[in-house]
């Protein structure tokens, strides 16, 4: 039986394949969304990335009626299936 030590090439591609691992963990977890019954919400960032807008324009639509949003003390969210029924609602159909 073969003693394995830091050196030989089989431990050195497993934590390789660690190292990986915990990145690809450390990513998932850094870009997750929280979950609530099973609702998705986002925050300023995520809808500005979303939908291609600017914060300033985020703004405007929240101030003016345009999107729903949820602020609790001071933080502000809102709900994906509010904004994909408005994206749903503005759809429009190109007949050719």
């Amino acid at each position: 039986m073969e003693i394995l030590d830091n050196k030989s090439n089989e431990i050195a591609s497993f934590f390789t394949a660690l190292d990986e691992l915990l990145d690809t963990i450390g990513q998932s977890l850094k870009n997750r969304t929280p979950h609530l019954n099973g609702e998705k919400y986002l925050t300023n960032k995520d809808v500005c990335r979303m939908l291609h807008i600017s914060t300033r324009t985020l703004l405007d639509w929240r101030d003016t009626g345009k999107i729903p949003f949820i602020r609790i003390k001071g933080k502000i969210l809102y709900r994906e299936s509010d904004l994909i029924n408005i994206l749903n609602a503005e759809y429009t159909h190109i007949y050719k």
